[in-house]
């Protein structure tokens, strides 16, 4: 397991908290990350959720320990037993001074409602590709470089379909629209009426009773009464 370096923390802080990382802190940090079942785990959400301490005045110290707390209780932990896994040396030594559970249990439930959990656990339900899209240009580019200029062509060729796979156009999604208009009743119904008027006025004209100028001056009489 690689160690996490003071470049790469500094690189996920936000530009106010980079001159607060230190050896002792990276010291610390990396303790965190000994945990083969939990390094992974850990490791990724050290570096996506730093972006948290920008909205209070925060220690990086508490930030790896609440980063560590919620990392359990994500993976299934309760409070108590993640608090205790982060902070073991605080519950000894509770238990040693004689500290009730009941009085134990309202510190974790306290620490579990502190600002920087809430703020991490909400940053949690974040989708990962949204939090870690400059991670994700970064792996792209090197993926670029390797199928420039990796000696192996393997190396070249896996490099160049890991970028057509996640770099490609979206597909074209064909939209079909039903632009045919559709007569409604009455419309129909005007039409019927037209043509009915229409064979009346012929009628006159073949019987005689008046002209086809007599029609064509002749106004048109719509339902209401008035004249058109």
């Amino acid at each position: 397991m690689d160690a996490l370096t003071v470049d790469e923390f500094k690189q996920a802080l936000p530009d106010k908290m980079k001159k607060s990382v230190n050896a002792e802190l990276i010291a610390k940090m990396n303790s965190t990350l000994s945990d083969p079942e939990m390094y992974e785990t850990y490791r990724e959400n050290m570096l996506s959720y730093a972006n948290v301490m920008q909205d209070g005045r925060f220690k990086l110290s508490g930030y790896i320990d609440a980063v560590k707390y919620v990392s359990l209780k994500l993976a299934g932990k309760t409070n108590t037993a993640a608090f205790e896994i982060t902070f073991p040396a605080k519950v000894k030594d509770w238990d040693a001074r004689g500290v009730e559970k009941k009085d134990q249990a309202s510190y974790i439930t306290a620490f579990n409602k502190s600002k920087m959990v809430t703020l991490i656990m909400e940053q949690s339900m974040i989708p990962s590709w949204v939090l870690n899209q400059d991670l994700y240009q970064k792996a792209l580019n090197t993926q670029a470089e390797l199928m420039m200029f990796a000696k192996s062509e393997k190396v070249r060729s896996d490099a160049a379909n890991s970028i057509l796979t996640h770099a490609k156009m979206p597909e074209t999604q064909k939209v079909t629209l039903d632009i045919t208009q559709k007569p409604d009743s009455s419309i129909n119904a005007l039409r019927d009426a037209t043509m009915e008027l229409v064979a009346q006025q012929k009628a006159t004209v073949l019987a005689g009773l008046q002209t086809a100028e007599d029609i064509a001056h002749s106004p048109v009489i719509i339902d209401n009464g008035e004249d058109l």
